[in-house]
């Protein structure tokens, strides 16, 4: 038995093709190394033209034909119930961003890990904040892109408790191999309990939020590291030079810099970092939330 209930179906689809495959390679080697000896040109120094065999041209048309068709074959049955949905599957919300994961259940509890009760058919309902993100557990055999403004979503039947690797699997950034988490399965008690203790809402800063949920935390950084951009780290206070008009300057990071930088981010380049890569915010973050953002930013020293 398998972690999920698609392990069995995938692992044999996975098993005919790779057979096959292996067949083939073993195969067309073994002819292509006899064929070197048997018609070297030591033997056969007049090369001869063979064709009109209609026998062989059947035989390497039907082999092939049938193989393909037993490999779609396979790959169907263990494909198509992954997108049929049990009407009774416990449904949670999948948010993917730059460059972490969040796992939403009902009452808006959310948690950065999934946990799920064992037997239990769940639904992933896949959103993504920023860019494509593909959700990707190895152990269930599940994997689905979480595509900006496209709905998609999968669902499994845990079948073994314990935890294992939630990966994403396109390439969403610098910070691409940090995007991993864990996918735990526990009884259907554990599970009650956890989620009752689960809190409503995250204990994490609302500027912190805000700027996770405008995706700016995928090209600043919190911890100091150099991305697209510089780090929110320190950065509040903090004499930069940057060019202004096509000359160069230097600046506090202030409220009022700050809010330049958001609302018309084109204006004040910080030296070193490429004009043209952050839209305009203006719209779209409020003054209310800018001034939180703000708050949050002179507390990261």
């Amino acid at each position: 038995m398998g972690a999920s209930n698609f392990v069995e179906g995938v692992d044999l689809a996975f098993k005919i093709i790779f057979g096959i495959s292996l067949f083939f390679l073993a195969g067309i080697t073994t002819v292509m190394v006899y064929f070197v000896f048997r018609y070297s040109r030591k033997r056969h120094p007049v090369a001869e033209q063979v064709k009109d065999n209609n026998v062989l041209e059947i035989t390497w048309i039907t082999i092939p034909l049938i193989l393909v068709l037993l490999m779609f074959y396979f790959g169907y049955v263990a494909f198509s119930p992954q997108r049929v949905v049990p009407r009774d599957a416990m449904a949670i919300n999948v948010i993917g961003k730059m460059w972490f994961w969040t796992f939403e259940y009902e009452g808006g509890k959310q948690s950065p890990v999934l946990v799920v009760p064992l037997k239990k058919a769940i639904l992933l309902n896949l959103h993504s904040d920023d860019v494509i993100h593909s959700l990707y557990i190895p152990a269930f055999r599940i994997k689905e892109d979480v595509v900006p403004g496209k709905k998609n979503y999968m669902w499994f039947i845990p079948e073994q408790i314990g935890e294992y690797d939630i990966l994403c699997t396109a390439y969403c950034g610098l910070r691409h191999s940090y995007m991993d988490t864990k996918a735990r399965v526990v009884t259907e008690p554990e599970y009650k309990a956890w989620l009752a203790a689960l809190p409503l809402k995250s204990n994490e800063p609302e500027g912190l939020a805000i700027l996770k949920k405008n995706a700016c935390t995928g090209c600043h950084s919190l911890d100091g590291t150099k991305l697209v951009s510089a780090s929110f780290k320190g950065l509040y206070g903090k004499t930069e030079k940057v060019t202004t008009d096509g000359k160069e300057r230097s600046v506090t990071v202030d409220d009022a810099y700050i809010k330049t930088s958001v609302y018309d981010p084109d204006k004040d380049i910080v030296v070193g970092f490429p004009k043209g890569v952050m839209k305009t915010y203006k719209g779209i973050v409020s003054e209310e939330d800018l001034t939180k953002i703000i708050d949050y930013l002179k507390t990261i020293k």
